[in-house]
Formats: C-alpha cells, structure tokens, sequence
C-alpha cells in the first residue's frame, strides 16, 4: 500500500517568504559600517547590533520550540529573560561581518528544524515566553514577523511600506490571531483600504482602516497611527500592546 504523506501547504507557503526576508535583512546588515553596529535602533535603547543579535537568536528560540513540538519534551523558549537579555548584551558589539554569519547561521538551524519535524508534531502546541500556545506553522510566521519588523528596526530605509504585501498580511493576520486570545483586547475591526484585508480583534466595535503598510506600523507599534482613520471619530486609539 503506498504510504499517504502528509502536507503542509501554509507551512511550505510561508518558507520561502521567511528565506527572502532574511537575505533583505542581512543584505542591510552587510551595508553597515562600524559605526551604524554602534548607532540607534527604532527600539532604543538597543542598537542596531542589539536588533540583529536579537534577530539571530530569537531564530534559534524558535528552534528550541520547535524541538519541543518535535520531541514532546519540554524546552522553553528561553532559559530567562535575565538570559535573553544577557546573550543580547554580549553579541551587541561584534563586527559587522560576525552578526550577518551569525543571521545566516541561525536561519539555516531554523530552517532544518522547520523541515526536519515529523506530521504528527504539526498539531502539537508549544508555549512561547509570552505564555501563548503556538503550532508549529504559526512559530514561521513568527520568524517572518520578527525580521520584517526587526528591518525597520534597524532604520535604514527599510520601513513597512517595504514590506511585501503578501507578507506583511500574514504579519497582520498573525498578530490579531494572538490579540484575541486576550482578555483586554478591545472590540475593534482592522480594515486595508488597499488590499481589502478585513479583520476583528473583537467583533462588534469601530474601525480603524488605512494602507495596509500603516496598519502594519501601527499594530506593531512602529507608526502612530496618524494616516489612519477612525471610524468612531476623534483620533485613532493607541494599538493594542503587540507582544
């Protein structure tokens, strides 16, 4: 009897999008010098080598969960935030050449990891440090938003009207899929005027619509909100906190 396989088809979609944002993310990285390594990030007080050492080993936090879906032993994300911040810390200040290997490196172990799990771990839920229960597909779609996101971050003219459309829908989709899983989450509807996307954080309340590229900025905290409308009138609400 021929054996049935098992598919992925979101998954394998969002591959490809995850490799084509870390080769935009490190190719920014390469252009800096020294002093840009040393330089703010949008996220202060970080700097830039901050971001990207943050970038790398959020890569690998994944992978740990990732094993722990794999396995069904249980590995947290970090060991500590007082570890998280401290492995940050100390990949601040390397040379430039360093922290891109370093992006590489890591996104090729997530990569394996992503494509070396079996079917039946697919549908186990792993806990990430902020306490959400997360599949397997949803921690890529985490790894495309950390470096979409992160990108900007790094303030060098990459911003989230840059980022691919398609992409940045699924960064959208992503983050409201968490933010209702919350109990303050405010009754809101999320409205692009430019690719129709519609969705509720919470049904049955107002409407903030706008390019779907300000809408990005504004759920991930990296826009104010100005160049979006509000539906109940007055000035939009702050977003709801992303992480």
């Amino acid at each position: 009897m021929e054996q049935q396989v098992m598919t992925y088809p979101r998954e394998q979609t969002l591959l490809d999008p995850v490799t084509a944002s870390t080769q935009r993310f490190v190719d920014t990285v390469r252009g800096l010098s020294r002093t840009d390594v040393t330089g703010e990030s949008l996220v202060p007080p970080w700097t830039r080598g901050h971001v990207i050492t943050h970038v790398a080993r959020a890569a690998d936090s994944l992978c740990r969960l990732l094993f722990w879906a794999g396995s069904g032993f249980e590995t947290p994300q970090y060991a500590s935030m007082d570890a998280r911040a401290a492995e940050i810390e100390a990949g601040a200040i390397r040379p430039v050449d360093e922290l891109a290997d370093d992006v590489v490196q890591s996104a090729e172990r997530f990569d394996t990891a992503v494509r070396g799990l079996a079917a039946p771990a697919w549908h186990q839920e792993v806990r990430t440090r902020t306490g959400e229960l997360r599949t397997p597909a949803s921690l890529v779609s985490i790894r495309l938003r950390e470096l979409e996101v992160h990108h900007v971050d790094l303030a060098r003219g990459y911003t989230c009207a840059d980022v691919p459309g398609e992409a940045a829908r699924w960064i959208i989709e992503d983050l409201v899929e968490a933010q209702r899983g919350r109990p303050d989450t405010p009754a809101l509807r999320i409205e692009a005027t430019d690719t129709g996307l519609v969705l509720d954080l919470a049904a049955g309340g107002p409407t903030v619509s706008g390019t779907q590229a300000e809408l990005l900025g504004w759920l991930t905290g990296r826009a104010s909100g100005a160049r979006l409308t509000f539906s109940a009138g007055g000035p939009v609400p702050p977003a709801p906190y992303w992480i």
